[in-house]
């Protein structure tokens, strides 16, 4: 039997993550992470290989350098943190950080971005209905793909990379950032909704105190996503729209 889906037009306020929720960004970020990494663990002589799994697993939904670090950590390397200043080619956390936002910055503008398109009909049935509604991303690059992406109007709270920086947030699965986002839109996270498609994400908005948090699989797996709290699960955001028909075919990430 499918699962029950939330009514989000009934939530107090939605609050989305970016990247694989909205826009399929999350594909750029792979595709940047690989790049980088690949090269650091030619260069250091790092095994395992860099995978898709260590992405999902220490990388996907963490702010950037807490990535690094936490992948770094996962095959026992230790390097400085370093300075968020630092350049592309130094040899630290922030270092390599910066490199690979480079490496995503260069391919968004070149190839640019829009948002998946069951995505987009969510957003735009939800505005028609008055719901309030923010996006959490751990992202720097957030207010860039909101704007290119042509969504940045449906939301009155961004609560990104850079917010996170600035106000001491720690980084997801740790509560703060889902929990300044509720509180920037004035809602209360027990009556609202969030939607995630990391296994960090969902963790942040459960430890926030979200009730509802719906888990977006683009790749992280169900399991993974229902373990870290999620209530429900879809693979497409079409799946949330009010009538939607069980013949809907679901977008692909």
């Amino acid at each position: 039997m499918p699962e029950s889906l939330p009514d989000l037009s009934l939530a107090e306020g939605i609050l989305f993550d970016l990247d694989g929720v909205l826009t399929p960004t999350a594909e750029v970020h792979m595709r940047a992470w690989q790049a980088v990494f690949d090269d650091v663990f030619a260069t250091w002589g790092i095994t395992p290989a860099y995978s898709d799994a260590d992405y999902y697993a220490y990388v996907d939904g963490k702010r950037r350098y807490d990535g690094v670090a936490s992948l770094l950590h996962s095959r026992n390397v230790e390097v400085p943190w370093g300075d968020p200043n630092d350049p592309a080619d130094a040899q630290t956390v922030c270092g390599i950080g910066n490199r690979k936002n480079a490496e995503f910055a260069a391919a968004l503008r070149s190839g640019g971005v829009a948002p998946f398109p069951g995505s987009l009909a969510l957003l735009e049935a939800l505005r028609d209905a008055g719901s309030p509604m923010g996006v959490v991303s751990s992202s720097s690059n957030a207010e860039e793909v909101l704007s290119s992406a042509g969504i940045r109007e449906f939301f009155t709270v961004v609560v990104d990379g850079n917010v996170a920086a600035r106000e001491s947030l720690t980084s997801k699965p740790a509560a703060d950032m889902f929990r300044a986002g509720a509180e920037r839109l004035g809602v209360a996270p027990a009556a609202s909704v969030a939607v995630e498609d990391a296994v960090s994400g969902v963790a942040s908005a459960v430890a926030a105190g979200f009730a509802t948090v719906v888990g977006v699989d683009r790749g992280a797996g169900a399991e993974a996503l229902r373990a870290a709290g999620a209530t429900c699960i879809v693979d497409d955001l079409a799946r949330l729209l009010p009538d939607t028909s069980a013949s809907h075919n679901p977008e692909t990430a």
